[in-house]
């Protein structure tokens, strides 16, 4: 079972992590250069569909694989504990990842213009950035980089 839970985040990391990269790389400089709140969308519209399947499978299998290393809970936050160090660091970069997410949903993206282009692009350069994080985060588990 844990080798399929393993598997399945990694995958789900991938598809999350790469599409977030492929997007503030390639396409929101074109978008920020032709001014095209259009293509920001469509990109959105077409990544959305296995973005956020993936996100909802790291999410299902990272707090199940976390639950595998600290069965308690409440010891996922006990920094006395060295293993509890990247399970924490990661629910706070899904925190913040989810911060970003509702404040794009609900407020950036309703108004997207061609005016305030520079707003959703820092969502997604922060997003970006907290999805490497969680990458790098998820390999300390096995280096010990957080212990």
């Amino acid at each position: 079972m844990y080798g399929i839970l393993l598997l399945l985040h990694l995958l789900s990391a991938t598809v999350w992590t790469g599409g977030h990269i492929v997007l503030a790389v390639v396409v929101l400089p074109r978008v920020l250069e032709e001014r095209s709140p259009e293509l920001l969308l469509a990109f959105e519209s077409v990544y959305e569909k296995i973005g956020m399947p993936a996100l909802i499978v790291q999410v299902l299998t990272g707090l199940l694989l976390a639950y595998r290393l600290v069965p308690d809970i409440g010891g996922w936050f006990t920094m006395a504990n060295p293993v509890s160090h990247p399970i924490a660091a990661k629910l706070i970069l899904l925190a913040l990842t989810a911060g970003f997410a509702v404040n794009a949903r609900f407020r950036v993206i309703p108004a997207l213009s061609k005016d305030n282009l520079e707003v959703m692009a820092g969502h997604i350069v922060a997003v970006t950035v907290l999805s490497v994080l969680f990458v790098i985060v998820g390999v300390s588990f096995r280096t010990g980089w957080l212990y």
